[in-house]
């Protein structure tokens, strides 16, 4: 029996103006899909093409990494925002990148929110919702998300392809969702322990929480975070040890 093929993204781009954050063109050597930040957390328009650009010559997915409007917090600090503003400034970032993305020679394949606004739309229905709204105003694009979250069942529902992902270094709830990073253990940053969890998820679809409880978890995505500590030795040891396992690592969305 074959075994089922699992999708590798990081989250590329973080860098803004002068300053730079984590090795995007070695991890980009690496995984197969690219969650490109779009000038709202991080990035900016000379990185946002410049990283399309090296997605498109390694074959990589470009997808838009879309968050609030918070440069200052890095994305990573809760907005109540207005869900017809959200859902504009999904649209609208999601356009900066696909034109980027067209620049370079490919385009925008998949949206996945970042930070604080992918841990919202696990529960809050309205912001959920005002997500998948500006990604359908812009086209049919697969949404990544946790699974069993609001954001996958509204993309369901309105035709979008839910995509269920997973992370490689990030400690987990007894609930399934991640451990916020306030937390102590919140990132996993020793290469053992993230190959560990995802040998684990792709052998035997299951994770581990942190106190132990067993998580049954079918995803088709796994994140590796660009800015981890040994983020790139991380991506490396990943996909050697699920090439090795006989796992195909293959991009979820295919030309």
């Amino acid at each position: 029996m074959t075994a089922r093929a699992i999708d590798l993204n990081s989250d590329l781009g973080e860098g803004f103006g002068i300053w730079r954050l984590g090795d995007d063109e070695s991890l980009l050597g690496i995984v197969t899909s690219a969650n490109v930040a779009c000038g709202f957390h991080a990035g900016d328009p000379s990185t946002m093409r410049r990283v399309c650009r090296q997605a498109a010559a390694a074959g990589v997915a470009v997808g838009a990494q879309v968050s609030y409007r918070d440069l200052a917090g890095f994305g990573r600090r809760f907005i109540d925002a207005d869900p017809a503003e959200l859902a504009d400034e999904v649209l609208y970032q999601i356009g900066a990148l696909d034109a980027c993305a067209k620049a370079a020679g490919t385009r925008v394949e998949y949206v996945k929110p970042h930070g604080a606004l992918y841990n919202a739309t696990v529960h809050h229905d309205r912001q959920a919702q005002a997500v998948v709204d500006g990604v359908r105003a812009f086209g049919d694009l697969p949404v990544l998300g946790l699974p069993g979250s609001r954001l996958l069942d509204h993309a369901e529902r309105a035709g979008l392809r839910p995509v269920r992902e997973a992370f490689a270094d990030r400690a987990y709830t007894p609930q399934g969702t991640l451990v916020p990073r306030t937390a102590p253990g919140a990132v996993l940053t020793g290469t053992d322990a993230v190959l560990a969890q995802v040998l684990r998820l792709a052998e035997r679809g299951e994770l581990v929480a942190a106190d132990g409880t067993v998580l049954e978890a079918e995803v088709d995505s796994v994140c590796l975070h660009g800015d981890t500590p040994g983020a790139v030795e991380h991506a490396r040891e990943v996909r050697a040890a699920l090439e090795a396992a006989g796992v195909p690592v293959a991009r979820f969305v295919v030309r």
